[in-house]
């Protein structure tokens, strides 16, 4: 459908629209129930009678959503590459649900339902959730009149949580690709034009020696290789995949990976054969690890 699999960006905007696919068929439901039991009409008038109270409502609610989530399929860049599975996904599962809502549900009321009257007294679990259905609708009724009757008091709540809302969003800081510690740290070296590859292995294993000894308590073990590297493929090239030991003996802040890295780079900048870089990968692959931008206006 699109060209989309079934991935996560799809099933998180599936998980999402569950409750928006099956709000608009209870809406039907339960207005023709109430049309039957408010005046007596038969399921079939009944339905007839509810859906030309609520078609309108119904197509309006789908397209205040839509009007919502179809921009983001929209957007440029990475944001939009990110976000339009998830847009579309969303949108196709809320015109769907309409759809329904429009067209089968109707029938099925008219078929399926049955007046207030024919109804037997149930028992059992049944009748038992709807006693306690019953009392919480009343609780709630009860609750929404003394929220109404001291309505200065709960604004006043709800200025307070808009407060301490805004006052949290300037505080947190934020991202767009945070940091994230997968465990994995990886380190390339890069030699001069012309190096052979023994100086090569021997700076992969100062590398090694670097990460097995004075990160011991953080690195499970080291894997190296030569001849290829983020800066090509060459003998003067190599590569190093650095495996962290589990989270759970990584507990220390000191032991993540951006901790391990940002030592390593201080260790390395004294190696002079090569240059060494340390790295995390991203969090997303093709994104790179850049979570921000500062930029600087000089006049």
């Amino acid at each position: 459908f699109f060209g989309y699999s079934i991935n996560t960006l799809t099933m998180f905007a599936m998980v999402l629209a569950i409750g928006l696919l099956v709000d608009d068929a209870i809406v039907v439901v339960e207005n023709v129930e109430r049309v039957m039991q408010e005046e007596g009409l038969p399921p079939k008038e009944a339905t007839r009678k509810s859906m030309n109270e609520i078609t309108g409502a119904l197509i309006g609610i789908a397209t205040v959503l839509s009007a919502v989530f179809v921009p983001m399929a929209f957007f440029g860049g990475s944001t939009g590459i990110i976000y339009r599975q998830f847009s579309v996904t969303i949108v196709s599962a809320m015109v769907l649900s309409v759809l329904v809502a429009l067209v089968l549900t109707p029938a099925l009321c008219a078929t399926i339902l049955r007046p207030a009257k024919d109804h037997a007294t149930q028992r059992g679990p049944f009748g038992w959730f709807n006693r306690m259905f019953d009392r919480g609708t009343i609780a709630y009724r009860d609750g929404s009149h003394g929220i109404i009757n001291r309505s200065w008091r709960f604004l006043a709540v709800f200025l307070a949580i808009v407060i301490a809302m805004g006052w949290m969003f300037a505080r947190l800081p934020s991202s767009f690709l945070p940091d994230e510690d997968q465990g994995i740290l990886i380190t390339s070296a890069s030699l001069p034009v012309g190096a052979t590859q023994d100086r090569t292995e021997r700076v992969l294993a100062e590398v090694t020696n670097h990460y097995l000894n004075e990160e011991k308590d953080a690195v499970e073990g080291v894997f190296t290789a030569s001849g290829f590297g983020f800066g090509g493929a060459g003998q003067n090239v190599g590569i190093a995949f650095v495996r962290m030991k589990d989270f759970d003996q990584r507990k220390n802040s000191a032991l993540s990976v951006s901790a391990v890295a940002g030592r390593a780079m201080g260790a390395f900048s004294k190696i002079r054969d090569a240059q060494v870089f340390a790295l995390a990968p991203p969090a997303i692959q093709g994104f790179g690890n850049t979570n921000g931008f500062d930029f600087y206006l000089q006049d």
